[in-house]
């Protein structure tokens, strides 16, 4: 700062150099904390990344894997398929954190949750004024995730109006906030994922075509977990070491008659409901094995095996009737609560009434009167 070539400094130099050294040291804490926050993400990142492995070794989950790792450094559109539990959500997350973009955020957006009044706001922000109960600015979901990842989960749910908004931020790349007028620029790349047949509902003009095909570039199908043979036991010990883990207690062994139980189940809530099964096991099984008469109960409530049907149906139509059958169990055994039957099944309420729906089965006020959350 100060380079006398004769004379001594003076007190004016040392208040120079004391004002100096106290900006600096600002600098250098601010530089340390910066960087340790950059070690922090860095190491979430890398712990999240860790945790969306996809478990399992059947050919279904091998070419899975292998599109993934194809897909995952570009910018393409990916729409992801399949029934509700299947993981999703976990593909999409192992999409993001083997891309460019692991280091940025992952936002996940529910559309089936969000009202028509509620999407804009949502997923493009608004600012403070713009309607009742904006009490201040607020950046959207395509903001947030800009650099990043926006899953657009239930996108099947979205309504016609919602889904020209969104094909519009799509095609431009840039947003507006509700109640504001300066476009803003978001670079995120877009997964979206449903368990409707979108090109079905396109057919009924219930879904645009063209955001259709602006989602439909490539398409990542997961496979129902009764269709997975043998991963089914991989994946079950797999959340029971997990579960384990954090109860801190010993892994029970399965015996070859819970095993095979496993494998005939039909898992109607797929992954999750294996999942979820293995988490009461974790804590509730007292014993060092699990035998088949722990499983029974939940497997197959009230003593019941599952209904047998003729050889003699179609595949959709036994499954159809299989579902239906289960549903109603599950609906009886829970007492006519609607929320605790869907949760057992391992799926959202307003996704319990819509399988319902397509089942052809009753959804009377009856049943709701009797659901507290109704």
């Amino acid at each position: 700062m100060i380079n006398k070539v004769e004379g001594d400094f003076t007190t004016e130099d040392q208040d120079a150099l004391t004002e100096l050294a106290a900006h600096a040291a600002i600098a250098l804490a601010n530089t340390r904390e910066h960087e340790q926050l950059i070690k922090v993400r860095n190491q979430v990142a890398d712990e999240v990344k860790a945790g969306t492995q996809l478990i399992g070794e059947c050919s279904a989950i091998e070419a899975l894997r292998s599109t993934i790792h194809r897909v995952a450094n570009t910018d393409l559109a990916v729409l992801i398929l399949g029934e509700n539990g299947t993981g999703k959500e976990v593909v999409a997350k192992r999409i993001h954190y083997l891309s460019d973009r692991c280091k940025e955020t992952f936002v996940a957006v529910n559309c089936a949750a969000l009202t028509e009044t509620l999407l804009e706001s949502e997923l493009f922000g608004h600012e403070k004024g713009a309607f009742t109960d904006a009490h201040e600015t607020r950046p959207g979901k395509f903001e947030l995730a800009s650099g990043g990842t926006l899953f657009l989960d239930e996108i099947g749910d979205m309504s016609l109006s919602g889904q020209a908004k969104l094909l519009r931020v799509l095609e431009e790349k840039v947003v507006v906030r509700v109640g504001g007028s300066l476009p803003i620029h978001t670079d995120a790349r877009v997964i979206a994922a449903t368990n409707q047949d979108l090109a079905k509902l396109v057919r009924e003009k219930k879904f645009r075509e063209d955001l259709y095909f602006r989602l439909n570039v490539v398409t990542l199908e997961l496979p129902p977990l009764r269709d997975r043979g043998e991963d089914i036991v991989v994946l079950a010990e797999h959340f029971l070491r997990d579960f384990c883990s954090k109860a801190r207690r010993s892994v029970p062994k399965f015996t070859a008659a819970a095993r095979k139980r496993l494998l005939k189940h039909s898992w109607p809530g797929n992954v999750r409901e294996l999942r979820n099964l293995m988490e009461r096991i974790a804590y509730l099984s007292p014993g060092n094995k699990i035998d088949i008469d722990e499983l029974a109960f939940i497997l197959s409530p009230g003593g019941e095996e599952t209904p047998t049907f003729s050889l003699e149906l179609p595949l959709t139509e036994a499954t159809r009737r299989f579902q239906i059958e289960y549903i109603k169990k599950q609906i009886e055994r829970a007492r006519g609560n609607m929320t605790e039957a869907a949760e057992r099944l391992g799926l959202h309420r307003s996704n319990l009434y819509r399988k319902m729906r397509q089942l052809e089965m009753p959804t009377s006020e009856e049943k709701r009167s009797t659901d507290p959350e109704s």
